[in-house]
């Protein structure tokens, strides 16, 4: 028998000798605190051998039936034991409450009945110190739930001795008080263990053991790129579900071995964690980059996107980019554009950890008039760059100041970096030349 099932086994002895003792005390003394906390023992009592069976369940081989474990029988027992908690606090609170509203029986305080509640609290620290040291030592919930209701125990024993002694001294409705008062910690106890156990039921992610898990795999060496991390946990065990990225050019063999760090990693962090590693071949900067320019331009009022960047940081993938907005907007509706446009780009790109904005104003269209300028300068200096008379060619009078427009048609077989270059050079030369004109824009496209 294992260290769980004996912790458990000795629980359901000592409920069944506690009931005896509290019924029969209560029963003489007409004490309803003493009779309240035979009921609480009761409560233990079925609580117990609850979760006797389901320690026994949960410790059951997983099967094709059953693939990750019995490890859930402990959080149905621990449940069931919570719904009867809250049953028996409302019969303790009716109970008490006729007392004290109504004609009420004398309550005998004896020297016995003092004698018996202080061996209850004996008996009731004994059995919330093991029970919390079994359950720290093995991470059984089960186990866990029992030594809060020891605690719960003890606490609501010491209050009857306190009731118990005031009614001694006159004070007859002292018993009932201490009765409300075990039925608020039963209530009390038995909310936070509903609780508890529904978040494991319902797979609830266990925040702390999460953010474990993430340092770990962000702090392996070589980095690997985290997809996806997700958890659940059972019978206080972990369940982790990891997808990372690898290079597309790495063999099996080294997707196998960031796998096996990884899950390493993770069992480092959370012993006897059960990790199931997904290996995935990373896309492209580019790839990332077209699919979160997609998704802001998707976000309504967003007019232009540019400067987006794709960052390897710690392990993970970031993102940041510029935002062009109408320029009316507050701060306050271009922030919010802004955390619409985040959210959009993570919803495309799950692998992006971080997203970073830069927003600008959308800038008005500014007016243009066409006037003359020396073109015949121009004409030069194309001809000295590049060999060939200069297309379309006109002068727009703009805010800014003049503008120079022209089409740089070039012969086939000519580099894109080789065009970008002589283009380049004439506006250099035409800023040169000629100072009075502010800036120069040449389009360049194969010859006709």
């Amino acid at each position: 028998m294992t260290a769980q099932r004996r912790t458990a086994l000795l629980s359901v002895v000592a409920a069944a000798g506690l009931i005896a003792l509290k019924l029969a005390t209560g029963l003489a003394t007409h004490s309803l605190g003493l009779l309240s906390e035979a009921a609480h023992s009761g409560v233990d009592l079925v609580a117990a051998l609850l979760t006797f069976f389901a320690v026994g369940v949960a410790e059951r081989p997983a099967d094709p039936g059953h693939q990750y474990g019995h490890g859930k029988a402990e959080h149905l027992a621990a449940l069931a034991e919570g719904a009867i908690l809250v049953l028996a606090s409302a019969a303790i609170v009716w109970q008490a409450i006729v007392r004290l509203t109504g004609s009420s029986r004398t309550v005998h305080a004896t020297w016995y009945a003092l004698l018996v509640i202080g061996v209850v609290i004996a008996i009731d620290l004994a059995r919330a110190l093991t029970s919390a040291r079994v359950a720290r030592t093995y991470r059984s919930p089960a186990i866990a739930s029992n030594a809060l209701h020891f605690a719960g125990d003890l606490a609501g024993s010491a209050a009857v001795l306190v009731g118990l002694i005031l009614v001694r001294a006159g004070h007859r409705d002292a018993d009932a008080v201490a009765a409300l008062f075990v039925a608020v910690l039963v209530l009390l106890a038995a909310v936070r263990l509903m609780r508890r156990n529904v978040d494991v039921l319902m797979d609830r992610a266990p925040a702390a053991a999460e953010e474990a898990a993430r340092v770990a795999i962000v702090a392996l060496r070589p980095a690997v790129d985290l997809r996806r991390l997700r958890m659940r946990q059972a019978a206080g065990r972990h369940f982790a579900d990891v997808v990372i990225g690898v290079s597309p050019d790495s063999a099996v063999g080294q997707g196998h071995a960031a796998a096996d760090a990884v899950e390493r990693a993770v069992q480092d962090a959370l012993p006897e964690a059960d990790v199931v590693v997904h290996v995935e071949p990373q896309e492209s900067e580019a790839a990332v980059r077209e699919r979160a320019h997609a998704a802001a331009l998707a976000v309504p009022r967003v007019r232009e996107v540019h400067n987006v960047s794709v960052l390897s940081v710690a392990g993970g993938t970031e993102l940041s980019l510029h935002l062009k907005l109408p320029g009316d907007l507050s701060l306050e509706e271009a922030h919010e554009i802004a955390e619409e446009v985040e959210r959009a780009i993570r919803g495309a790109a799950p692998e992006i950890s971080a997203v970073q904005t830069h927003l600008e104003p959308l800038a008005e269209t500014a007016g243009a008039a066409e006037v003359s300028g020396d073109a015949d300068a121009v004409r030069r200096i194309v001809r000295e760059v590049a060999g060939v008379e200069p297309h379309d060619l006109r002068f727009l009078e703009t805010e800014d100041g003049l503008v120079a427009h022209l089409t740089l048609r070039l012969g086939a077989g000519h580099a894109l970096a080789d065009a970008h270059a002589r283009a380049s050079e004439i506006e250099e030369r035409i800023r040169l030349r000629l100072p009075e004109i502010a800036d120069v824009v040449v389009h360049t496209e194969p010859g006709r």
